[in-house]
């Protein structure tokens, strides 16, 4: 894959963290970045260029002397690699040094041209900073996680490597790599810009879309369980109603029951005139988790759509400060650097993957409640009730996971705290959004991995495997390799953890 050339797209940052595909940088645009390294160096002679010869932020009114401009981009890595808390998993650190050399490849930045072939050199021998959680305002982008990973690129700090957290200086020897050439403006160009938070909304985007297709796997599923009547489904329905994910996501659940032999005609039951009794036994209408999925799991269908394409135009984008337009032989001064357009998206992801939780939830409680469903024991208990406890604790964990995503749903967008002396007096909090925002889609993977597996005990249960879709069965033969049908009680805890890394680990 080469960077550089054109736009990145999602599928990009899957074959590099996930698929481990190499990248390659052309002449071309490597010739583009010393371009704009060369003109940049002849052009702030005589000239205050921001973090070339001046100090940063509200220290900006301080011109560094000529023969102290190399050591003024080590200290601007070396002070801000302050970051704390738990260590970011290495694939979202990937992810975005794949986001932060895919916008330095573009030659705005000014840097040299050693940046790009040792970060390039980084991603493809799996060579990743540690980088941790907490410092990130998301105002003049990631400063302390990118300062995590340009001190790596500077030859310090700690990598990932291996499968061990080791020091940069041990393994730049085993590889035989040099450290970056700091000439101008390395510092400033590695670290001024939103490249953490959105290699993380990247994957979060990409884990979502994957959530979401098992979610509506499981909904379509239950439609099956309880001998759902399908005009909710149907396409005159949902084509009634103008919105796009709706109709989208009736369809995709129309797909999964088209072989389903449970799934009913309400014209066979309800509309052949033989009902007669006053007092109809049978649902009418199913309960609104099963019967307004289309209406619910919609939005959250919009709602990606538009956060991917959010997303991906920041990781092709320019967001550095100052730019450096070599054709037309200036430097701008602005605040590409802030993060509100990533902040603001993983709040609505944040939001919609909650609501794909709740959704969850409430349809496990369906199954597990025996006075709603009407069909299955409490539980879903395959043993002796009374004795045997069936999916009882597992539902603890579900209600509780749902209520923490409940609250870290709060928006980080619209929760500014001024810092830098006030010089960053509206910040984005977008690197906190973004991993908040992954926290709840990990979440979620944990209540539908519980939903999953009281599924197949239901299915277990009823004994309709043969009846269910071939998309049901084909789920019921996966989750059942992992766990065994509960008829006495033993640990869930392990079973629940099977289940989930094989949501998040496999393709529905």
């Amino acid at each position: 894959m080469n960077i550089g050339n054109d736009d990145l797209v999602l599928q990009d940052f899957h074959d590099v963290v996930f698929s481990e595909k190499t990248i390659s940088i052309e002449n071309a645009v490597l010739q583009k970045v010393k371009e704009s390294f060369d003109f940049l160096t002849t052009f702030s002679e005589n000239k205050i260029i921001y973090g070339v010869n001046t100090g940063f932020g509200p220290m900006a009114q301080y011109k560094v002397d000529d023969s102290k401009r190399i050591q003024l981009q080590y200290n601007l890595i070396r002070s801000h690699a302050s970051g704390t808390g738990n260590q970011i998993p290495t694939k979202y650190v990937k992810a975005s040094m794949l986001a932060r050399l895919n916008t330095l490849a573009i030659g705005k930045s000014g840097m040299h041209p050693s940046v790009i072939t040792l970060m390039t050199t980084l991603i493809n021998r799996d060579i990743i900073p540690v980088v941790y959680e907490h410092g990130g305002v998301g105002a003049s982008g990631d400063l302390v996680q990118l300062a995590h990973i340009s001190l790596v690129l500077i030859g310090e700090g700690e990598v990932m490597y291996q499968g061990k957290k080791q020091p940069t200086s041990t393994v730049f020897k085993k590889e035989k790599l040099e450290p970056i050439t700091v000439a101008l403006r390395e510092g400033l160009a590695l670290m001024n810009g939103t490249s953490v938070m959105s290699g993380i909304g990247i994957l979060n985007t990409i884990q979502a879309n994957k959530l979401l297709s098992w979610v509506i796997a499981a909904s379509s599923a239950i439609n099956e369980i309880v001998k759902a009547y399908d005009d909710h489904l149907s396409f005159e329905l949902n084509e009634a109603k103008k919105h796009t994910g709706q109709q989208q996501i009736a369809q995709r659940m129309r797909t999964h029951l088209k072989d389903s032999k449970l799934t009913r005609k309400r014209e066979h039951h309800l509309y052949n005139g033989e009902v007669k009794d006053t007092v109809i036994e049978e649902k009418v209408q199913e309960y609104y988790s099963l019967r307004c999925v289309p209406q619910i799991l919609g939005p959250v269908l919009d709602t990606l759509k538009h956060v991917e394409k959010i997303i991906l135009e920041e990781v092709n984008s320019v967001n550095d400060n100052p730019i450096v337009d070599v054709k037309k032989q200036q430097v701008y001064h602005g605040g590409n650097f802030h993060g509100d357009y990533v902040s603001l998206e993983m709040d609505k992801l944040k939001l919609v993957t909650t609501k794909m939780s709740i959704l969850a939830e409430r349809q496990l409680n369906y199954l597990l409640n025996s006075k709603l469903n009407g069909i299955l024991p409490p539980f879903v208990n395959l043993g002796e009730l009374g004795l045997n406890y069936g999916m009882q604790g597992a539902q603890f964990t579900a209600v509780s996971t749902t209520a923490e995503n409940q609250t870290l749903s709060n928006s980080m967008y619209i929760h500014s705290i001024p810092n830098n002396n006030d010089n960053q007096d509206v910040v984005s909090m977008g690197t906190n959004a973004a991993l908040l925002t992954k926290r709840v889609i990990e979440n979620t993977f944990e209540v539908v991995a519980i939903e999953m597996m009281t599924i197949i005990q239901a299915i277990e249960y009823l004994n309709i495997q043969n009846e269910v879709s071939s998309k049901t069965k084909w789920l019921y033969d996966e989750i059942r390799k992992l766990v065994p049908p509960f008829k006495k009680d033993e640990a869930m805890y392990p079973y629940v953890k099977k289940v989930k890394d094989y949501l998040i680990d496999s393709e529905v």
